[in-house]
């Protein structure tokens, strides 16, 4: 009997502490307020990028694809002397042109992009002003740097942690509590991109590298954000 003794004292213990893990799992918390803090900053564009392309027409496409290739890469030589600029191919594509009836083919028409990136806007605008004799702009935008939005970044999730003790603590006494716990906290970071106007003294392509003007450039900025949202309780005294 002794053993059967052990045994119903063992399921006892284990039913016991079943119903303490139950009712732990159904206890109810109260007092616990959603919050959210939020802070940003304006930062400084530091990074240049521009397009340029060379498109082309011809009736034979292996000799339309010769003459693109070409010129890119008189292109791509030139770009990799100017110092502190990064050159990448773009996108290319080819296709066919017909009549009007758009039953025969008539020609072919190639385009091929060329990407370019610097932290010298100087340089790169100069350079910018050179590669129009050959190409065409496909466009110019600005962006933060990794390395820049990080450092800003970090800097910034100080503050917003001090945003969100700042704010729980309002709330606390708000509430008429003597102190809170923090349940949980999540930061995460956002922002949009600003519009990057860009004035080039109201010149284009040729006519700028015929006058030998620089093009003054307004890189903008963004706006980049640290939230911090979480939850606390507020113990009442």
């Amino acid at each position: 009997m002794q053993p059967l003794s052990r045994l119903a004292s063992a399921l006892v213990i284990s039913a016991a502490a079943l119903l303490s893990l139950a009712a732990h799992a159904e206890e109810v918390h109260y007092n616990q307020i959603s919050l959210r803090a939020e802070v940003n900053q304006e930062i400084a564009h530091d990074l240049m990028h521009v397009t340029l392309y060379s498109e082309a027409q011809g009736s034979d496409p292996a000799a339309l694809a010769a003459q693109i290739s070409k010129t890119l890469n008189a292109s791509i030589a030139q770009a990799r002397k100017a110092k502190g600029v990064s050159v990448a191919m773009g996108s290319r594509n080819s296709y066919p042109v017909y009549d009007d009836k758009g039953q025969q083919i008539t020609a072919w028409r190639e385009r091929a992009e060329l990407r370019l990136e610097s932290a010298d806007f100087s340089a790169l605008s100069t350079l910018t002003g050179e590669m129009l004799q050959d190409l065409k702009m496909g466009g110019m935008n600005f962006s933060i740097a990794s390395a820049t939005r990080k450092t800003h970044e970090d800097a910034l999730l100080k503050e917003a942690v001090a945003a969100f003790k700042a704010r729980a603590q309002l709330a606390t006494e708000a509430l008429g509590g003597s102190g809170y716990k923090l349940v949980n906290l999540n930061l995460s970071s956002g922002g949009f991109q600003s519009p990057m106007p860009m004035r080039m003294n109201a010149m284009k392509g040729a006519a700028m590298m015929e006058a030998a003007v620089t093009p003054e450039i307004e890189a903008g900025t963004s706006q980049v954000t640290i939230n911090a949202d979480g939850v606390i309780e507020v113990q009442m005294p």
